[in-house]
């Protein structure tokens, strides 16, 4: 779809659909994924650049149930 709408330049986060910035609780992926965006705006180098997010919705899950239980939010 991003491809499609030809946007000068995007990155993307596979997650699941309402969760743009990861899981909650989980701010170092928050703030990657926000410094990434950034970066890439100063940085791309054509328009229609896009850019993968080197990580899995499965593997922020999981970073983001350790950070639950270790606020005590989760057993």
């Amino acid at each position: 779809m991003t491809e499609h709408s030809k946007p000068p330049r995007a990155v993307l986060a596979p997650f699941m659909m309402g969760h743009h910035f990861g899981v909650p609780f989980h701010n170092g992926l928050q703030r990657r994924i926000i410094l990434k965006a950034l970066g890439r705006l100063e940085r791309a180098e054509r328009s229609g650049d896009i850019y993968d997010l080197p990580i899995t919705w499965a593997q922020a899950r999981r970073e983001g149930i350790a950070i639950e239980r270790s606020l005590g939010l989760r057993h």
